[in-house]
């Protein structure tokens, strides 16, 4: 009994390791992208492209990989996905152009799309229901772990050692998951032989790249040029294939009767709504201390630590209350608390208070802790175990499109007093010089943008008073 709760924690904390590096790996980069834009004598918008990249892969696979991981088993996706991720990011850090660092930011992309799709699949067979949340709790802690070391790490590594020492560096550890991962990750013993839905994967990530692609270069091409809308056009046209193609096939890359269940449908919508709103805050106080207070990025990063660090406790132990107390009242009591969060943030000013900074982020990070894991569970576990791959893999690629969308978002209500490009330089902390009327107005639209994303939280709550009623077979 002991060797199996041994073993049990082991996963949980090859899991974890696995969500921490590719988070790292998302975060650092951005912080890097000046000195590598420098380096490798690209564009500004070929160096978006690094961590857009990165982006459209990690989210289009997700699909197939949990289906892909139903059908062959979770050990052999989860591997073969963190294979790939470590072999790419060692090739990342000896690329010499920006051509071949978007090629290999592609490819791990796919790798950390299979990891994610898989993990939590892992831990919802590793784990007993009554202990999931806590698990689920303990791998969130793993992305606020990235968060904070991303910003800061990734400032002292790229001053030290240069932009390719942020690849470097996290490989190491990327190798020890995956040798970790395959020593401790139990095969599985079914050989299902089934085909693969290529059609409905094909359009599913065509119209998903095309979405994607159009939010990362609608402020750079214009929201209403030929090519945007070409590409909104052409993502809503795949998107119809797909759901025609799943209705018809006989095994669908995605089984659109999960829709059916009320709580699983109404979590992915709860769950985008949330995204969006929780990830306006970093891009928006990036502008606001990078931008229009001129701090360096480490200085911000240091900064943004409040609304990290406390979810390194809370994350666990917001897994352990929902386990005990169910997940409803913490998943709204913690969004009540982001969207108050949110609306103090809206009051920073002019003048610099870090104090007005600390105490809001403090919160948000407290309540995040909170109301996250009661989020995940809610959703991953209303859907048939049979079939926990598939639905990790949509729930995944919520939780991105929202993160894509969020950024969209912020920039478009910079963008209504700012300059597209000068916006997109001052999100990455390029440095760019402005007059005190600039300022004023950066200040007055990052306030704005905190009231606007609060918005989202109010709609997560009004969807959420779903959720609190309890399933009928629990």
């Amino acid at each position: 009994m002991s060797k199996e709760r041994t073993l049990k924690w082991a996963i949980l904390a090859v899991v974890t390791l696995v969500s921490f590096i590719t988070n790292l790996d998302a975060t650092i980069v951005v912080i890097g992208l000046p000195k590598l834009t420098e380096d490798l004598h690209v564009s500004f918008v070929a160096g978006m492209w690094i961590i857009t990249s990165y982006l459209i892969t990690s989210t289009v696979f997700l699909l197939p990989a949990g289906r892909w991981a139903d059908i062959m088993g979770t050990k052999r996706i989860f591997l073969s996905g963190f294979a790939c991720f470590t072999i790419a990011t060692v090739l990342c850090g000896l690329a010499n152009s920006g051509a071949m660092l978007i090629v290999f930011r592609l490819v791990q992309g796919v790798g950390a799309a299979f990891a994610l799709a898989t993990a939590t699949p892992i831990m919802m067979r590793t784990f007993p229901r009554e202990q999931l949340g806590l698990a689920i709790g303990i791998n969130s802690t793993s992305w606020v772990i990235g968060s904070i070391i991303g910003p800061v790490a990734g400032g002292a590594l790229i001053s030290g050692f240069g932009w390719r020492s942020i690849f470097f560096a996290s490989a190491p550890f990327a190798f020890i998951g995956l040798v970790a991962g395959w020593f401790l990750l139990k095969g599985s013993t079914e050989r299902a032989r089934t085909n693969t839905d290529w059609f409905g994967m094909i359009t599913f990530g065509l119209g998903l790249s095309a979405f994607l692609v159009a939010l990362s270069q609608g402020q750079e091409w214009g929201w209403m040029s030929r090519p945007v809308l070409g590409l909104f056009g052409g993502a809503l046209l795949m998107w119809i294939g797909f759901l025609y193609t799943e209705l018809k096939v006989r095994q669908p890359l995605f089984d659109l009767r999960l829709f059916s269940y009320r709580r699983y449908t109404t979590g992915l919508g709860v769950t985008l709504s949330y995204c969006i709103g929780y990830f306006s805050i970093s891009l928006l106080l990036a502008l606001y201390l990078q931008g229009a207070q001129h701090l360096s990025p480490l200085e911000s990063g240091l900064l943004l630590i409040p609304l990290s660090a406390p979810q390194l406790v809370m994350g666990p132990f917001g897994g352990r209350l929902a386990d005990r107390f169910g997940t409803g009242r913490l998943l709204m009591g913690g969004m009540v608390l982001i969207a108050f969060g949110l609306l103090l943030l809206g009051n920073l000013g002019d003048h610099l208070s870090r104090l007005a900074v600390i105490v809001p982020l403090f919160l948000i990070s407290v309540a995040n802790g909170l109301a996250w894991p009661s989020l995940a569970k809610t959703v991953l576990t209303a859907a048939p175990p049979e079939q926990a791959g598939s639905a990790s893999g949509m729930f995944y690629t919520v939780y991105n499109i929202g993160r894509a969308v969020s950024q969209t978002l912020a920039l478009m209500i910079v963008e209504l007093r700012i300059a597209p490009n000068i916006a997109s330089h001052m999100f990455l902390g390029m440095g760019i010089e402005q007059s005190k009327l600039v300022k004023s107005a950066l200040v007055h639209l990052t306030d704005t943008g905190f009231r606007v994303f609060s918005v989202f939280f109010a709609i997560s709550l009004l969807l959420g008073c779903f959720l609190l009623r309890k399933p009928a077979n629990s």
